[in-house]
């Protein structure tokens, strides 16, 4: 990957809408091999997909619930058995297995604590859970969906 992918890459996530005339003007080139370039980072992963970022208040998901979640169970069908029940619940749209103290951290969208209770309640019923502790974000200081691309080599 050279300089002219990150631009390309730059432009893409600040806004995937741009037709492929103006990310070749951007980055010095013509259109054609603009477009070859995005389409060989579509091959290679690098671009995984093309999205509209939704404005959560807009769509009644005003709160943001992190949750960390315990369990004593640390099997591969447990993981599977309670992956895919997360991956049914609409509202989780971040699910990450950490390290540390907290087995799984969720994010979770939802219109008020009532909506959260529902979601925690079918958490609890999909798996064998030791501790489920949330926390309610209070104010959305930054966020982003742009990879930096410092450290392409």
């Amino acid at each position: 990957m050279d300089e002219i992918d990150k631009k390309i890459l730059t432009c893409l996530q600040e806004d995937a809408t741009l037709p492929v005339g103006e990310i070749a003007d951007r980055v010095g080139l013509s259109a054609t091999p603009c477009w070859r370039r995005i389409r060989n980072l579509e091959e290679a992963g690098v671009i995984q997909s093309r999205v509209a970022l939704l404005n959560p208040e807009k769509l009644n998901l005003g709160v943001t619930v992190f949750v960390g979640v315990k369990t004593s169970q640390h099997n591969y069908e447990w993981l599977e058995r309670f992956a895919k029940a997360v991956a049914e619940i609409d509202e989780v749209v971040e699910f990450y297995r950490m390290s540390g103290e907290t087995d799984y951290l969720l994010r979770i969208v939802v219109p008020d604590i009532a909506g959260y209770d529902t979601v925690y309640k079918r958490l609890i019923q999909a798996a064998d859970l030791t501790d489920v502790s949330s926390s309610f974000a209070m104010e959305r200081i930054k966020f982003t969906t742009a990879m930096p691309l410092d450290y392409v080599s």
